[in-house]
């Protein structure tokens, strides 16, 4: 048995180039023999690059054109960022995908008044239907929610300030702040927060400002036990603590992104988180 010959990157750019120039494998495969190449290895080598160089021209066609996202650290690595009102600690910072874990976003007084100001309106969480842009109870999502309006409240009108300023983000292209209560048992199965382009409802709900391009979890208390915020990609997850917050921006609706995520099970007490969602565009 002859040995393998070794696929070099000059040889892997040559049969790429011909490729892309059109050239039929049986003719790439030719000039390859007449180089000195023994047959085997020569179909191999083909096989392995022109496999690689097709998937990814797969990918590119199907891939969205990326988009501008929020970016809370846009002069790099800092251990500290002042927001609107408030000096937040820089916990973990990922580059990609971008996920950045903040600590003290909100003060514990304000979580508690998030709370308390939450508690008589929820109800049994729900998911958008993509199909038709309605909501609707989802069995991977078995948290109680409610929606606050933008700037309803004083302590909403203040948190969502600083949270435009941390994002450099307006105000107006943020959706109303969600506070989501999981008790004991209660979780969000991992999922993404953009609108699948795929889904005959998307269209219309793009319409009330864009996309969805990032996403600000924050913790209003701290579990007993469970209820982290789980990133199956990135084999990453965020601990729950009152006051903190996790931040993951995604430039374009497909999976290439690695924000693929979800609220593990609640073990013991319970998490109250407040979620804002940020859009390309004024969200009305």
């Amino acid at each position: 048995m002859s040995e393998k010959q070794p696929i070099t990157p000059d040889l892997r750019a040559w049969i790429i180039e011909q490729a892309s120039a059109g050239q039929q494998p049986e003719v790439v495969l030719k000039s390859m023999l007449a180089s000195g190449w023994n047959e085997d290895s020569a179909i191999a080598a083909l096989e392995e690059v022109l496999t690689g160089y097709l998937d990814d021209k797969a990918k590119q066609a199907v891939l969205p054109p990326p988009v501008k996202v929020p970016e809370p650290l846009p002069q790099g690595t800092r251990t500290t960022v002042w927001a609107f009102d408030r000096e937040v600690k820089v916990l973990v910072n990922l580059q990609a995908p971008r996920v950045v874990v903040f600590g003290d976003l909100l003060s514990a007084q304000e979580c508690d008044e998030m709370i308390g100001l939450a508690r008589t309106r929820l109800a049994r969480s729900e998911t958008v239907q993509t199909e038709t842009g309605a909501s609707e109870v989802n069995e991977a999502r078995t948290s109680q929610g409610m929606f606050f309006d933008r700037g309803e409240h004083p302590v909403v009108t203040r948190i969502e300030a600083r949270m435009a300023a941390l994002l450099a983000w307006p105000v107006e292209n943020g959706e109303g702040l969600q506070v989501l209560r999981y008790g004991p048992g209660a979780e969000y199965k991992p999922h993404y927060d953009y609108f699948d382009p795929a889904h005959s409802g998307t269209p219309t709900i793009l319409k009330r400002g864009g996309q969805r391009v990032a996403s600000l979890v924050c913790y209003l208390n701290t579990p007993t036990q469970g209820g982290a915020t789980v990133f199956p990609d990135l084999q990453f997850e965020v601990t729950p603590v009152r006051g903190n917050a996790v931040f993951f921006s995604y430039d374009r609706a497909h999976p290439v992104t690695k924000t693929l995520h979800g609220g593990a099970p609640v073990v013991e007490g319970e998490k109250w988180v407040a979620t804002k969602w940020v859009r390309e565009g004024p969200f009305v």
